[in-house]
């Protein structure tokens, strides 16, 4: 399909002579009766329309191809005076509603006008479409819609928790599913044909496009969907498919009107229809993504089965923790209604249970542990995971996340900034920094919230679904920005840790003086770590270390960092310590950037967990 079609443009085409004979007619019979604003014509001898201007069209859709359609004209007419004295004409305008109908299995042959009035008010309809004959549906219509289609197409798996069989709801349909390589690399993932045709498919033999013929009413899913994602994705591209035939074939044969050759919609593997970045073919995907899942997994059934399964893993894993439960629920779920473990996951969201929002995250490509939160913290664009990069650019360029990082407040740990206090920091059996379980299950109490926005590669509209589940297999951009106000510092129950904390650190930072190596002596004692402790954390011969302490090796700004944060020195100190020592960290240099995040966000961390970070990252190692 081509760019958005007008439906408005087409009417005012192809009917101007029945709009213009509908209105003539009209107004020769009813011109007395005419609310014709005129200034100069006292009675009216004879009125002649001289053209008229299709405003809009509005349109309400009806069972299979048939639409109803208000048509909004202007009427331009040229008035005579009755009295033969005054040779007086004046032209004038008014609009005028007329009502129609008609089937586009028949390109609107039968066009039917039912009546016409003057105009008062835009009437509402109720099934409203698009100037592009696609349906407007609501965010809030989606489940409603989806039952809608169930009850006519599958109405069984609205009495009783079942999986939707993707073939089976074509075959009722009329439909017929092929699997079929469509494209070599895979870019188009579905396609389904409204009319016979010659297509190009991909040979993989003779590894070019060869052309086959075609029937009307085929879905084709290329074969690599099961090997290159999974068979709830694949049965989803049916299901999606499916609802491009039933809800987007009038907006089709509105192409075909004017681009007769048109036979197809093919799906791009990241969404939206190939080739088209147009509006009226973002809605169609948007609908066809956003329904898919409601019919395979209708609420209530879901929410039943959901249910169950919530009851039977709390009994054989022996905990009434919703979080304890929830990952094998949800694959327990996936399993049943046979699509993706990510759809189940965004369903789980759908039918109330935030706990699903911290489940199966991967940031970094390292799994981030189930977390929960109290009920409505996070809005659908929110989250508390961001990858390090994110994090590295943010504590660089939000002052208010600068300002909080370098007082030591949080730590970045598991893709959180966490609250820096024992409550929700803690070290596992290899010394690795860890959020408490505590933690995980209280996280609006301890860390920060991001705001996430798509940044490139796809479209709002269809990606708001997708911002709590970056899973592994998300290939979604994301724009990440401090949401300011989210500061879960300033809440009265964590005011007194930090008020230990803040306070020791400041009486530390008073008592230092502008020498470095009189600061570095004095932390040392703080901290009450010997230089043969120090000199295996640093990977540093125990002379050399006591040398630099002592002034008489000047030793690097490496060796300096790796000191600070082997004694786990607050940012603030850190800083200090490198702005009265010979080194200086340069935010023009790509290294010391690297280095300025650890010093701010890994200082409790071990020296081992920093060195891989930073090996991660191809940093020059400390």
């Amino acid at each position: 399909m081509s760019g958005n079609r007008s439906f408005k443009e087409y009417v005012a085409e192809r009917f101007y002579n029945e709009m213009f004979a509908t209105v003539q007619s009209y107004t020769g019979d009813n011109y007395d009766d005419l609310d014709l604003r005129l200034y100069r014509i006292r009675n009216i001898g004879g009125i002649e329309l001289s053209d008229i201007e299709i405003k809009y069209v509005s349109v309400n859709d009806l069972p299979d191809m048939k639409i109803e359609f208000d048509v909004a004209v202007e009427a331009e007419f040229e008035v005579r005076e009755s009295d033969y004295h005054y040779d007086e004409s004046e032209n004038c305008r008014q609009w005028f509603m007329v009502e129609c109908s008609g089937d586009l299995d028949c390109n609107l042959d039968d066009l039917a006008i039912s009546s016409i009035t003057e105009y008062t008010s835009k009437n509402k309809q109720p099934k409203p479409m698009s100037d592009s004959l696609v349906p407007i549906i609501h965010k809030e219509q989606l489940e409603s819609v989806a039952t809608d289609f169930l009850r006519r197409h599958y109405p069984e798996a609205l009495k009783t928790p079942i999986a939707v069989e993707p073939q089976v709801l074509a075959e009722k349909m009329g439909l017929v599913v092929e699997m079929r390589e469509i494209t070599k690399d895979f870019s188009v993932f579905g396609q389904i044909y409204f009319h016979d045709c010659d297509a190009e498919f991909y040979d993989k033999n003779s590894d070019e496009m060869v052309q086959t013929h075609v029937d009307a009413r085929t879905i084709f899913v290329d074969p690599k969907a099961y090997f290159l994602r999974n068979l709830g994705s694949v049965n989803n591209t049916i299901v999606h498919e499916c609802v491009h035939w039933d809800k987007h074939r009038k907006a089709f044969e509105l192409e075909r009107l004017y681009n007769s050759s048109a036979s197809k919609i093919k799906c791009q593997v990241v969404g939206g229809i190939k080739d088209n970045i147009r509006d009226a073919a973002d809605w169609m995907e948007w609908q066809a993504n956003a329904l898919a899942p409601r019919i395979q997994m209708p609420l209530i059934m879901f929410k039943t089965k959901a249910f169950e399964f919530i009851k039977q893993f709390r009994t054989e894993l022996g905990t009434s923790k919703l979080i304890d439960v929830m990952e094998p629920v949800i694959d327990a779920l996936a399993a049943f209604f046979c699509v993706s473990r990510l759809a189940a996951k965004i369903r789980m969201i759908d039918a109330g249970y935030e706990e699903a929002i911290g489940t199966f995250t991967y940031i970094d490509g390292h799994y981030v542990k189930p977390h929960r939160f109290k009920k409505g913290t996070l809005q659908r664009n929110q989250t508390f995971s961001i990858g390090v990069i994110d994090a590295a650019i943010e504590s660089i360029i939000n002052p208010q996340l600068r300002d909080i990082g370098v007082k030591g407040i949080y730590q970045y740990v598991d893709s959180h900034f966490v609250l820096n206090h024992p409550k929700y920091l803690t070290q596992d059996e290899n010394g690795f920094a860890v959020l408490t379980n505590y933690a995980l299950n209280h996280m609006d109490e301890c860390c920060l919230v991001f705001v996430l926005s798509v940044k490139a590669g796809c479209r709002e509209k269809y990606n708001s679904e997708c911002f709590l589940n970056r899973d592994e297999s998300s290939a979604i951009d994301f724009e990440i920005k401090y949401c300011n106000g989210y500061e879960n510092s300033t809440k009265e129950k964590q005011n007194k840790y930090l008020e230990e904390l803040m306070a020791e650190n400041a009486k530390m930072y008073d008592l230092l003086s502008n020498n470095y190596l009189d600061c570095l002596d004095k932390l040392r004692k703080w901290r009450k770590i010997t230089f043969v402790k120090l000199n295996k954390k640093v990977l540093m011969d125990e002379r050399q270390l006591r040398r630099i302490f002592k002034g008489e090796s000047k030793g690097s700004l490496n060796a300096l960092l790796s000191i600070c944060l082997a004694m786990h020195l607050p940012p603030e100190i850190s800083f200090h310590i490198i702005e009265k020592s010979p080194f200086t960290l340069s935010m023009g240099d790509e290294n010391h950037r690297w280095y300025r995040f650890v010093l701010i966000y890994y200082y409790g961390k071990s020296m081992d967990e920093i060195r891989c970070f930073l090996a991660e990252h191809n940093v020059e190692p400390l």
